[in-house]
């Protein structure tokens, strides 16, 4: 493929490419799902989305989760701007893809949105179903996944709710997520401290 294929899609391997991916029609085939299909592909992912992130990303996941349990408002205030960055990023993405401008301008956004959004709003619902749990008696993460995926799965019944609960659940993962990156870098115990006291010196 030639630089300039890459860049405007005109050639085969471009146009492929944007076929593959503008023309898949994932969100339509999502709409056009019945109610208690998008409770089960919800549940599903959610699960799975979970249990991926949480495997993988053990020590970031669990603070985020444990950030959001502590802090709800804060997290969500400080998540929803950064909700609207990484949506917006993706639906100009997914737009320049479908317009047929490139992959090299479309895919990327379209890439990072993907990784940052659907991770994170997975965290946000394992903390809202770990919160639920524990109103019960069951304070873990294997029963914060379970309550949120199931919290997840049962606003599928209905689009516009499914929208508000992911979108608060979104907030509240970016939120706590970038709170524990900030707090990464912080003194969080004396015994952290690279340099004593003057006194002890």
């Amino acid at each position: 493929m030639r630089p300039a294929e890459l860049y405007t899609g005109s050639g085969p391997a471009g146009y492929g490419v944007l076929e593959n991916l503008a023309s898949s029609g994932a969100i339509e085939a999502y709409h056009a799902l019945e109610p208690l299909g998008r409770v089960g592909v919800q549940f599903a992912a959610t699960l799975l989305l979970g249990l991926v992130v949480l495997g993988l990303l053990q020590g970031y996941s669990a603070r985020t989760v444990r950030t959001a349990r502590r802090s709800p408002i804060i997290s969500i205030c400080i998540g929803f701007p950064g909700l609207l960055v990484v949506s917006g990023l993706t639906s100009t993405g997914y737009v320049l893809i479908g317009r047929g401008v490139g992959t090299f301008f479309g895919l990327p956004l379209v890439m990072v949105g993907i990784t940052v959004l659907f991770p994170l709003v997975a965290l946000g619902f394992v903390a809202v179903g770990r919160t639920l749990a524990a109103r019960v008696g069951r304070d873990g993460l294997g029963s914060g996944i379970l309550a949120g995926s199931f919290l997840c799965g049962l606003v599928g019944f209905s689009l516009p709710l499914t929208v508000l609960v992911a979108s608060l659940a979104a907030s509240l993962g970016i939120g706590a997520f970038v709170r524990v990156l900030l707090h990464a870098g912080t003194t969080t115990a004396p015994d952290e401290r690279t340099v004593p006291p003057a006194n002890k010196i």
